[in-house]
């Protein structure tokens, strides 16, 4: 009888551990699907060759019975992918950027009317970010991820606020997933990030201050032919081209940023 037990212990331990690549291989099959489908415009699709959303969201552990919460995702680069992603099975919720209780107007208008435009958008939940402040109800969430923004935050000397919020949404294990404008290691960080560019090292440090344990890093976002000394910043290079027509051919060559790619969980009490 022991034998037996023991057997199908290992029987099932096999099978579990089998399903994980199954279950990874269909959502990046799911995935691929859903990059190539007609929701996407031209013009995000070009910005694939440089932000590696398959990659990116398979480093992270995405599944599609998720729910997810993405911060400040407007104007929704993500969330034509991730919105259909998580559809059927999972919860996908966009937390738009408040100031003092409210929302920019003109920005809620335009993301709106992104997830009006498209039945694959009709389950996205809108919710309000504002750091310090809940997002969703504590301890809900499997996954947060957050792409290009951490400057912003410090920009308002508001940063670590805004990952206490979501340190508190997230189940105990969950993950939060992370991409940011790598700066130079060696010039000491900037406190408001003005040219838009963050140390990794900082940001971890940031990061983990607020409870988070790095668990991964990547390079899947990484640009080496970015030198990071540009006359208006990391907005220097595509897609915004902060300087006009001024070098552009030398800008659109170099590409987007380089970029970290981070994973943290929220540690199990």
């Amino acid at each position: 009888m022991r034998a037996w037990l023991a057997g199908a212990a290992a029987a099932l331990l096999l099978g579990g551990c089998a399903s994980a690549p199954a279950t990874r291989t269909a959502t990046a099959e799911r995935i691929d699907r859903i990059l190539a489908g007609p929701q996407r415009s031209t013009q995000n699709r070009a910005r694939d060759a440089w932000r590696h959303p398959r990659q990116t969201l398979l480093f992270f552990g995405v599944r599609p019975e998720m729910t997810l919460v993405e911060i400040a995702p407007s104007p929704g680069w993500y969330t034509e992918v991730l919105a259909p992603l998580l559809r059927e099975r999972g919860r996908y919720v966009a937390a738009l950027p408040q100031t003092d209780g409210q929302y920019d107007a003109r920005e809620l208008e335009q993301f709106r009317a992104k997830l009006a435009a498209d039945p694959l958008y009709d389950r996205t939940e809108i919710a309000p970010f504002e750091p310090g402040k809940p997002i969703i109800e504590d301890g809900t969430a499997d996954m947060v991820v957050t792409f290009r923004n951490i400057h912003n935050w410090m920009a308002r000397g508001s940063a670590e606020q805004a990952f206490a919020s979501m340190f508190r949404a997230l189940k105990p294990g969950g993950v939060l997933g992370v991409v940011e404008h790598r700066a130079l290691p060696q010039i000491p960080q900037d406190p408001r990030a003005r040219g838009g560019y963050v140390n990794q090292a900082y940001a971890v440090k940031l990061i983990e201050s607020q409870g988070f344990r790095l668990v991964a890093t990547s390079e899947i976002n990484a640009n080496p032919k970015d030198t990071k000394n540009y006359p208006r910043g990391v907005w220097t290079l595509p897609p915004v081209y902060a300087e006009g027509d001024v070098d552009r051919e030398r800008y659109a060559a170099i590409g987007e940023s380089d970029r970290f790619t981070l994973k943290f969980v929220k540690p199990r009490r």
